[in-house]
């Protein structure tokens, strides 16, 4: 029985007037319901053209349905979260359980040192005591540069976490607020503004310039002895663990205050030995954690999101420490923001962009991103949109027992994520912490009797990567992980405060993009193929919305089959004349109409109220349409390759940087191809375009040339606009293929092979009906 003094340290809402959607659902799946009673009961008869062709369609179709029904569940029930922590301070004050931070970083010259560090400071400057925070920042590529960035941090953070403090600074990423403050403040007359700033500047030079020389001069290696250890290093593959305390449970800022613990990390890697990307590094830092900090609440940040919102902590915390739910809870998702996104969003990379709006209210409930050139024969899911994954399912997921773990920006249970299965005795004392770093033992003895933790040979024979920690062996390793997790009884919280908690760098080129979206498809699938599929291994264990919810996003990579089908099949048959939609004259052209009139202005007018454009819509559909056939693609057959023993998994890191060029492009929103565009996804979207455009060509030609034909094809009205809306929407393409001269331009390489296969598939297509 609750206690009538207890006070909830959050809130859960449910949404408002969501009956209203669900009508609105009921009467869509009433109009996909019609279409395929149309497809079932106009099967061309024996001798009619397109009979094969048309089991295509209904097959499709009824993946398109399938993958709608499974969208559909994880938007029936949503929820909404706020935090108090004006409580949590009355009734622990500065008792609070002890943090561990986790930075993880692979690659300097695509994760420039300049940004780790940012990242590291806004993290160390959270509004918590000091004492109680330890920062880890794992360095895959084991580079004494990133060693020297972060030795430089350190010394600057005795300054920056004390000037955040006197002056309630946000964000605290020291270049992000100077940005923020640059047209705000006048640096000359704020002279606390000016000092920090200019300590930053040099920092930032000093940085700069070993990183540019590519190494470390000797004056600078003399200055502590940690560089010593790379004297020893063969290369980022081939080397032994590398662990330094940077900053100790004694020491303070320069007012005198403790300062969070610092820990640099470059886990031992042999060739012999696979060191499983990111999820080898941190279940290396969980090991080596547990014996310097051993916080009881974990956070991992990508290197390049930084901390937004210094209050992030305590907004976890009121989960964690809730007395009556806090127990169940494993893990705290925030969403992933970025902060590059141009105004019309060119490549729909908008997790949240940056809006602090709240999608559910009493009329609204959804983001229906429908892909107007497929028509309603395309009522799929719309989850591959990012910005509809973040600000609708999420929330939708959190109401069947919680949303994903994406992989950053995650406040985790120590012990949940150590493989501890769920009970009602799972309640801890929260209170008081471990304090571990501030036991007897020096920083050099914690650092020998750690080293051994991140040796490559410390998992062999365990349950480590299997049962404890990180899951091996998937690109989203993430995701397998969160639903391990909720599969052993446990439930996690979606929380968006008013304040970003996390902002980080979205990708600048479509190159980089697909790739992205071809990691994060493959390993869905990967998951769904496994022992670990939701169908099967989630079964009985979460609820069936959450289930079907990671099933959406798990067969991402299929939905290529029926997309590719309908991009371009129904422009082929328009050469031979081959009907496929039923004519505007019948009462089936009834549900079609209904089918994208309503899912479209619904979309439209739900993205513009939530901040949009309508280039920026129209931009979501383009990007909607390139990752699912050319990412899903490849994202699809690779995993059958693997499955099949034919290839590996790989992890390709997206890159953080761009050239002052392509940068520009991509103020101006220009779409950048560039030479990266030469793999075979663009080969495969450049000839789906031509292959359309061709096609429509075609018909233009055969209606100027013959006026007889007109009425025929007045007949496939709904087929032509289909096509004229392919080719439209591929405009970047054409320009990029053709007309630009520019770096950013597809390869001409790439052009020829798309004319040859374009023109072989119509010729081949025309020959065979």
């Amino acid at each position: 029985m609750r206690n009538s003094k207890y006070a909830p340290l959050f809130e859960t809402k449910r949404a408002k007037g969501i009956a209203i959607y669900r009508l609105f659902a009921v009467s869509i799946f009433i109009g996909i319901c019609s279409i395929w009673a149309y497809r079932l009961s106009h099967i061309p008869r024996k001798g009619e053209d397109g009979k094969w062709i048309w089991i295509g369609l209904f097959a499709s179709e009824l993946w398109f349905g399938f993958s709608w029904i499974l969208s559909e569940a994880h938007r029936w029930n949503p929820s909404y979260r706020c935090t108090f922590k004006d409580r949590l301070s009355k009734r622990y004050g500065n008792d609070l359980p002890d943090v561990d931070i986790f930075v993880c970083t692979a690659d300097p010259a695509i994760e420039p040192p300049m940004m780790v560090i940012n990242t590291v400071l806004s993290v160390m400057a959270y509004d918590y005591p000091p004492e109680k925070l330890s920062v880890y920042l794992s360095d895959d590529a084991g580079s004494d540069i990133t060693f020297y960035a972060l030795l430089e941090a350190s010394q600057f953070a005795k300054h920056w976490i004390p000037y955040c403090k006197d002056f309630n600074v946000e964000p605290r990423s020291p270049a992000a607020y100077f940005i923020s403050v640059s047209d705000t403040h006048d640096t000359k007359q704020d002279k606390p503004l000016a000092t920090i700033k200019k300590l930053y500047e040099d920092m930032e030079n000093r940085i700069e310039s070993a990183a540019k020389l590519g190494r470390l001069s000797k004056e600078i290696c003399s200055k502590h002895r940690g560089f010593s250890q790379w004297n020893l290093y063969a290369s980022r593959r081939d080397h032994h663990t590398i662990l330094q305390i940077l900053i100790d449970g004694n020491a303070t800022d320069i007012k005198g205050s403790a300062l969070p613990t610092l820990v640099y990390l470059a886990r031992e890697k042999r060739p012999q030995h696979p060191h499983n990307f990111k999820a080898g590094a941190v279940n290396a830092l969980i090991r080596v954690s547990s014996n310097i900090s051993n916080g009881q609440i974990i956070l991992n940040v990508d290197c390049d999101m930084y901390s937004n919102n210094s209050h992030a902590v305590l907004d976890a915390l009121c989960f964690f420490l809730d007395e009556e739910k806090g127990h169940e809870i494993a893990f705290v998702q925030f969403p992933q923001i970025f902060e590059n996104i141009t105004k019309n969003d060119i490549y729909g990379n908008s997790l949240i962009v940056g809006r602090e709006v709240i999608i559910y209210t009493a009329c609204t409930s959804r983001v229906l991103s429908f892909n107007l050139f497929f028509l309603s024969m395309n009522y799929s899911s719309v989850s591959e949109n990012n910005e509809v994954v973040l600000k609708v399912e999420f929330h939708g997921l959190d109401g069947y027992g919680g949303p994903l773990y994406i992989g950053t920006g995650c406040f985790h249970r120590r012990d949940a994520l150590c493989g501890k299965k769920f009970s009602e005795e799972c309640k801890i004392q929260w209170k008081g912490g471990n304090n571990t770093m501030r036991r007897e033992e020096s920083a050099h003895e914690l650092e020998e009797t750690s080293r051994f933790l991140a040796s490559c040979t410390y998992e062999e024979n365990t349950q480590r990567g299997k049962e404890i920690g990180l899951k091996y062996g998937c690109p989203v390793e993430d995701v397998i992980t969160g639903l391990s997790i909720q599969c052993q009884g446990w439930k996690s919280v979606y929380f968006n405060p008013p304040r970003s908690a996390f902002i980080g760098v979205a990708p600048t080129t479509l190159p980089q993009t697909l790739e992205q979206h071809k990691r994060w498809s493959e390993g869905d699938f990967q998951i769904f193929l496994s022992k670990y599929g939701p169908a099967w291994f989630a079964h009985g264990k979460i609820s069936l919305g959450l289930q079907m919810g990671y099933c959406c996003y798990c067969l991402w990579a299929p939905n290529c089959l029926p997309t590719l089908y309908y991009s371009v099949v129904p422009s082929l048959c328009l050469l031979r004349g081959i009907s496929l939609f039923p004519q505007c004259s019948t009462p089936w052209f009834i549900p079609y109409v209904y089918v994208i009139v309503s899912k479209y202005a619904y979309s439209l007018i739900e993205f513009l109220w939530s901040g949009g454009t309508i280039l920026g819509w129209w931009n979501n559909q383009r990007m909607w349409l390139y990752r699912r056939t050319s990412s899903y693609v490849l994202g699809f057959t690779d995993t059958i390759l693997k499955s099949l023993g034919f290839s590996d998994t790989a992890f390709v890191i997206t890159a953080k940087v761009a050239d002052e060029d392509v940068l520009e492009r991509y103020q101006r929103e220009i779409m950048e191809f560039g030479p990266s565009s030469s793999s075979p996804m663009f080969t495969l979207l450049a000839t789906i375009a031509l292959l359309n455009l061709f096609s429509l060509l075609g018909v233009v030609q055969k209606l100027a040339l013959n006026k007889d034909s007109i009425s025929q094809y007045q007949a496939m009205a709904l087929q032509i606009l289909l096509c004229s809306l392919l080719v439209l929407i591929n405009l970047p393409l054409y320009q990029g293929l053709f007309l630009r001269k520019d770096k950013g331009k597809i390869p001409s390489s790439v052009a020829v092979k798309s004319v040859v296969l374009a023109l072989s598939a119509i010729t081949c297509f025309t020959f065979m009906y």
